[in-house]
């Protein structure tokens, strides 16, 4: 039977002597994972700006005065070409995201086909676009889409300071609404919103006690970008970052803990402090949507030191179909595509 995290029982695992809940998190992690594999993805911003949503970390809000540069749906060349790239690099896993608050019908067909052609290329799919109704979600999954990005970003108390456009039930709902459509979850949050230890705690006990943990949890650091509300926002101490994604691997201990935004604010020594927490995936590649990230050498660099090295797992690649125009093109050869599917 799968535990149930209460409150009292997070609030003594967040107090416990740092060593020993690290070494709680590192006996977990190698009960169900290799500790010297890393699970590696790219995120690509398929649409940008212009969101109707006042998420005060956000420069795509169309609220505030960031200097982005707002771009159109993505043409299927370039989505294309993103996603060649990210698999030459080493990144098993391609994710997609929209700035919407949901996509709208006519704009399903065209994701539908982009997630056909990049399941050509043996590579998992995973995609963020917002709310999504139950029928959108059943298209998006017969189209081949693994994980379903929808992050919970902090607790349900402490919420509504960084967004009233869309309430933390109805994120609630649209995990479930994937959930029930048969694709895999990734959601996690932001620290350093402004929030307490608490609403961290609270925020892990939202996600551990779903019906089904999700399988991917990003942890992300803010990223203050200049013009949105959060610019100013005090940083987190690495330590307590660091406590965060071990209690996460702890909570979810089958859960892929991936280190995501805010990796450009940290040193070697935090990162690899939050790879023996328990972290084992990260976003590979020097944009994450339109945040910046490390830059692949650096990476590299990194995961030598470390003796760190990517995970691979075949994966099947789907029989030709109607969309693979733009593969057949490519001159791609199929038994060399993996992936690190959970």
């Amino acid at each position: 039977m799968k535990k149930k995290w209460t409150l009292e029982e997070t609030k003594i695992l967040f107090k416990k002597p740092f060593f020993d809940l690290m070494f709680e998190a590192q006996k977990k992690h190698r009960k169900y994972f290799n500790p010297n594999k890393i699970q590696i993805s790219t995120l690509l911003s398929i649409k940008t700006g212009s969101c109707p949503e006042d998420c005060k970390y956000c420069p795509q809000s169309s609220r505030y005065k960031t200097g982005l540069k707002k771009e159109p749906l993505l043409e299927m060349e370039k989505i294309i070409s993103a996603a060649k790239k990210a698999k030459s690099s080493g990144s098993s896993r391609f994710c997609m995201g929209a700035a919407w608050k949901n996509p709208k019908e006519k704009d399903i067909p065209y994701l539908e086909k982009i997630i056909k052609e990049i399941k050509l290329m043996g590579m998992e799919t995973c995609m963020t676009l917002g709310t999504l109704n139950s029928l959108q979600a059943k298209k998006l999954a017969s189209a081949g889409l693994d994980f379903y990005n929808h992050n919970l970003d902090t607790s349900r108390n402490f919420y509504s300071n960084v967004i009233t456009t869309r309430t933390y039930q109805e994120r609630l709902d649209t995990l479930n609404i994937v959930r029930d459509a048969g694709m895999k979850i990734c959601s996690g949050g932001i620290m350093g919103l402004g929030e307490k230890t608490q609403d961290r705690m609270e925020l892990l006990m939202e996600l551990s006690n779903l019906s089904v943990p999700p399988e991917s949890v990003p942890i992300n650091m803010l990223v203050k970008i200049a013009g949105t509300p959060l610019e100013n926002n005090q940083n987190i101490e690495p330590f307590e970052f660091i406590r965060v994604v071990a209690a996460a691997r702890i909570m979810m201990p089958q859960s892929y803990i991936r280190l995501s935004a805010g990796r450009q604010n940290m040193n070697d020594q935090t990162q690899a402090m939050c790879f023996m927490a328990g972290a084992n995936s990260i976003f590979y590649g020097c944009k994450l949507l339109t945040a910046s990230n490390p830059e692949e050498e650096s990476d590299l660099k990194l995961l030598k030191k470390l003796n760190l090295n990517r995970e691979y797992k075949k994966q099947t690649i789907p029989k030709e179909n109607k969309y693979n125009s733009i593969m057949k093109s490519s001159k791609i050869k199929e038994d060399k595509y993996y992936n690190a599917a959970t």
